[in-house]
């Protein structure tokens, strides 16, 4: 059986969330646009089109000024369960899957590149893995100040 082990990035987290939130911060941009890039970053949706077929545009703004343009098409998307979507320059395949679990969400994020040396060269230029990780932290603290908001009305 082939391992894809190797040009994956993967990060499974249970979030204390419940899932139409969670869902909710991944589907809208208002909300995305709140959490999106690594530590430091912010970004800009120029379109999101969430649909098979449907193109996702944005700009993720460095802490030192510099601009990244990223394009992305939407190759599947289910509802409250699954977003799969197609990165360009780098290419790789993105698939978030979203379990819920009484009030938390189980989700596991995996980026699969065409081969390991592609994947190993944009962790060591991008720091692949720690900007994931520093993805979900930005989601949580997110997430946190949104039921925060919501409790406070």
């Amino acid at each position: 059986m082939f391992n894809n082990e190797n040009k994956e990035i993967r990060i499974s987290k249970t979030l204390n969330f419940p899932l139409p939130l969670v869902w909710e911060a991944w589907t809208n941009p208002e909300y995305l646009v709140n959490w999106w890039g690594p530590k430091g970053f912010t970004s800009t949706i120029q379109q999101m089109d969430l649909k098979e077929g449907g193109e996702w545009k944005l700009v993720l703004h460095g802490p030192d000024g510099t601009d990244y343009t990223n394009r992305s098409i939407f190759k599947e998307v289910i509802p409250l369960k699954k977003i799969v979507f197609e990165h360009f320059n780098p290419h790789f395949i993105t698939t978030v899957v979203f379990e819920s679990l009484n009030d938390k969400t189980v989700m596991d994020w995996r980026m699969l590149f065409d081969s390991e040396e592609m994947r190993n060269i944009v962790v060591t230029a991008h720091k692949a893995e720690d900007g994931q990780k520093e993805n979900v932290e930005k989601l949580e603290h997110y997430l946190r100040e949104k039921i925060k908001e919501i409790e406070d009305l």
